[in-house]
């Protein structure tokens, strides 16, 4: 629900919407409270109709059901169910997997189940996995035949999947049903736009709703050799939003402390969201106005004022230390094909004045370079910063 007295919390933020399901709906949650939203899938999901493995699985099910079957994802199932109808044994499955203990990791697993004219005998209130592995450790599993339905695919960022293996190892017969994998999009030049972005500081939020999504990033960060600049982003200004704790445990894993609503869903993560970014924004306040500095805007005074890309720029640079002076040189190093003349800095900085509508908020230091012009309240006493 939008808050009546700030219905668009989110204005002058730019958020990065990874999600290849339910973009649209996602997206619109975000713009309903006044974001900018830039989408960039960051996987396809490829259904596993004609797999040979998938098929195999489901023959050797129907034909000797095991005692308990665990679905993990709504997604997953479904796409399960339907590859059966495919092959012309969805009545056979049904009908084995009705005569199996059914646990559900989630609600969107147990709607899945249940549409499927099927019952689950339990699911976890956490929507973990952990805590249907802890059930069934609980009970005993030696000698017990599992069918654990499996999510996408795994790679050196994706949590590996070693419930199967715990349950081996607890002396389990687990049988592995790959539903469903996934690879990068085709087109990978919408996620190269957004690595930049969050690179750059584009994006004041990037948000993910699937671990393979948060994988498929960052396989291609590293394919690009921006993976270390990524990851320093989003430690930093860029928040990484996350749907729920497995969407975030990759990024966890590499030292990226994510967000994430109390629970997983979408609706729940875009008011997270437009809770979160309007906490952690910027205010600088200088010559009497109140700045903040946004990954592709600044807000004077509560009004959004959009800003070219050399005018971020320069707001960026001078705002990361707000106060201090910054040289001519390393403005101009902010500055892209501006290459050695310092004068396009002067440039610059008067487009840049003129775009805020307050000028006297950007002071010139002779000889020296340029500063945000703090009010006396919010000046570091630091002598080497005094003209």
């Amino acid at each position: 629900m939008i808050d009546d007295e700030n219905p668009t919390p989110l204005a002058g933020f730019t958020i990065g919407v990874t999600a290849a399901r339910r973009s649209e709906e996602f997206a619109t949650l975000l713009t309903r409270r006044g974001a900018s939203v830039i989408h960039a899938p960051a996987i396809r999901i490829i259904p596993l109709s004609d797999d040979t493995e998938l098929e195999r699985v489901t023959r050797d099910i129907v034909a000797n059901p095991p005692e308990i079957a665990v679905a993990t994802t709504g997604i997953g199932f479904r796409g399960w169910m339907e590859a059966a109808e495919g092959w012309g044994v969805a009545e056979e499955l049904t009908k084995a997997l009705g005569s199996t203990r059914l646990l559900a990791r989630g609600p969107k697993a147990k709607g899945a189940i249940r549409a499927a004219d099927l019952r689950e005998e339990w699911s976890p209130a956490s929507e973990s996995s952990a805590e249907v592995l802890d059930h069934l450790l609980a009970e005993g599993v030696e000698g017990v035949r599992i069918a654990v339905q499996l999510h996408g695919a795994t790679t050196e960022w994706e949590p590996i999947p070693d419930f199967c293996e715990v349950l081996r190892c607890a002396g389990a017969e687990v049988i592995a049903v790959p539903v469903y994998r996934w690879t990068p999009p085709d087109d990978q030049s919408p996620m190269d736009r957004m690595i930049e972005l969050t690179v750059s500081s584009g994006l004041d939020c990037l948000s993910f709703t699937s671990a393979p999504a948060v994988a498929s990033m960052l396989m291609r960060a590293k394919e690009t050799g921006l993976i270390e600049p990524l990851l320093y982003s989003l430690r930093g200004r860029v928040l990484a939003a996350c749907v729920g704790p497995i969407t975030a445990a990759p990024l966890e894993e590499l030292s990226v402390a994510t967000s994430m609503p109390g629970r997983a869903r979408l609706g729940a993560l875009a008011r997270h969201i437009a809770d979160e970014l309007p906490r952690r924004a910027n205010r600088i306040q200088a010559d009497g106005h109140v700045l903040s500095v946004r990954g592709g805007c600044v807000v004077v005074d509560g009004e959004v004022r959009q800003l070219p890309p050399a005018s971020m720029a320069l707001m960026r640079t001078l705002a990361r230390q707000p106060g201090r002076v910054v040289s001519r040189e390393n403005l101009l190093a902010a500055l892209p094909g501006c290459g050695e003349d310092t004068h396009a800095v002067e440039t610059a900085i008067a487009r840049l004045r003129a775009a805020l509508g307050t000028p006297k908020a950007i002071q010139t230091v002779v000889k020296r370079g340029y500063r945000l012009a703090l009010d006396p309240a919010e000046c570091v006493d630091n002598s080497s910063d005094r003209s």
